[in-house]
């Protein structure tokens, strides 16, 4: 009897040692390292030509300046030293823009009392989205002030943006909505304005994913 309990207090023992050994190991061999990549840093591929892009060296997103739905100017200097997502959309838009303002929601409610974290909606129809189209368009997705911004302005701007500094695929529809084509990917730019992600916007896992890894880059923690 007495050599049971004693083979049992072993047992006991072996068991409760498991997680001890566990922790030893993976801090002994493990790693707590997140890798976010960062993209382009070789350049941008422009077979046609219809880019001005670094195509040999990091390429970072360019010099723009564009309209807020508060009517003020807000840009490229804004995002400096900012994290900052990025979607295009247009308020009339008959089929994936309603998802992505819905998952860009919970972007926004995730970093709302996060200053260094910034959101840029710009709208790929500027002929129909002025700033005062925008604004109700805010306020329907209860856009945080100050920081999730709806952008409009000039067309050809606008889809130069999309196109060579975004990387993204935009294509005017002349004012039909389902003649538009545009990317569902949600972009986020890092504080030194190179791209580090995309997400799509209507994948709530990969929403999830953005979010999480724009908290590791917040905290600095890759």
């Amino acid at each position: 009897m007495k050599g049971i309990r004693i083979l049992q207090g072993l047992v006991l023992v072996c068991i409760l040692m498991v997680p001890v050994l566990i922790i030893v190991f993976l801090k002994t061999f493990g790693t707590n390292h997140y890798d976010i990549p960062i993209l382009f840093e070789d350049g941008v591929e422009n077979p046609f030509g219809e880019c001005e892009v670094n195509e040999t060296g990091q390429h970072y997103i360019p010099d723009f300046e564009l309209i807020s739905h508060d009517n003020l100017p807000l840009g490229r200097q804004e995002m400096q030293g900012k994290i900052t997502i990025v979607d295009f959309f247009f308020t009339s838009c008959p089929s994936i823009c309603p998802v992505m303002s819905t998952e860009m929601e919970r972007v926004d409610d995730a970093f709302r009392n996060v200053e260094e974290v910034q959101i840029y909606s710009i709208s790929i129809d500027p002929e129909y989205d002025t700033p005062e189209v925008l604004r109700d368009y805010a306020e329907r997705h209860n856009a945080t002030p100050g920081k999730w911004h709806f952008l409009t302005g000039d067309k050809e701007e606008i889809y130069n943006l999309a196109r060579c500094g975004f990387i993204l695929p935009t294509i005017d529809g002349y004012g039909e909505p389902d003649d538009f084509v545009h990317s569902d990917k949600f972009v986020l730019i890092d504080e030194l304005g190179r791209i580090r992600g995309y997400y799509s916007g209507t994948n709530r896992e990969d929403v999830d994913l953005l979010i999480l890894e724009t908290k590791i880059l917040l905290h600095g923690k890759q």
